[in-house]
């Protein structure tokens, strides 16, 4: 893929980004009923990513993934779907990388491809644990500089 900037979002931008979550869910994690993912839409737009430091990724002016921190923490990262298998999550893990000294974040075991692409970037499992909100099993995984 060509050049894929990264620059700090706006929050002009928290709506294509919370749709870019909303469809990249709703597939990554097919195993949590739709309506979780529709419900929290809006939430995600209006509370998550304003209180997140966030960054997207842009390939020929058009946004195709983001990244959102809370400080130490990946709170979130979602590429959309057209985008994905193109290196775009794998730079914003890298940016997030080269700013911070260490990262951590929850990830769902019952999504090994997600797991499988934190631990080809250095990331490793901390813990097992519960995802209150879902019920679904979870790791916790650590990276540090």
């Amino acid at each position: 893929m060509s050049l894929i900037n990264i620059r700090k979002a706006d929050i002009e931008d928290f709506n294509i980004l919370s749709e870019i979550w909303l469809e990249a869910s709703l597939i990554a994690h097919h195993f949590i009923p739709e309506t979780y993912w529709k419900v929290h839409k809006l939430k995600m737009q209006h509370v998550y990513l304003p209180m997140s430091e966030v960054y997207l990724a842009e390939h020929n002016q058009q946004i195709c993934g983001f990244i959102a921190l809370l400080d130490n923490q990946i709170a979130a990262i979602f590429v959309s779907p057209q985008h994905q298998e193109k290196g775009i999550g794998t730079r914003l893990i890298q940016y997030a990388q080269a700013i911070r000294t260490e990262l951590k974040l929850n990830v769902y075991q019952e999504n090994p491809k997600s797991v499988q692409f934190y631990k080809s970037l250095g990331f490793e499992i901390l813990e097992e644990g519960i995802d209150l909100e879902t019920n679904s099993k979870e790791f916790l995984m650590h990276w540090i500089k």
